[in-house]
């Protein structure tokens, strides 16, 4: 699920390391969880890769858009679970 849902906004994007790095984390934490909270990007582990979030690696619309997919994944989970399609989460 994490990577398809970031497909959009790794398409045709060349990224440092580090952007790697903190895509791949996104994508752990949606593997485990099924939603990340935009504001759990400015804490650990995301933040142990940079102190001041995702504003240090990536340009201000491209933090828009990652926001936008974490947004769109957690309406997509919240009307799955209305329909019965997920057990309610744990945390």
């Amino acid at each position: 699920m994490g990577k398809a849902a970031l497909a959009g906004f790794l398409a045709g994007k060349t990224l440092t390391a580090s952007q790697i790095e903190f895509v791949n984390l996104i994508i752990n934490q949606l593997t485990e969880r099924g939603v990340v909270e935009p504001a759990a990007l400015y804490s650990s582990p995301f933040t142990d890769l940079t102190s001041r979030g995702p504003e240090a690696l990536f340009k201000p619309d491209e933090v828009d858009q990652l926001v936008r997919v974490l947004e769109g994944v957690r309406a997509t989970a919240l009307a799955a679970r209305a329909a019965g399609g997920f057990p309610p989460s744990g945390g």
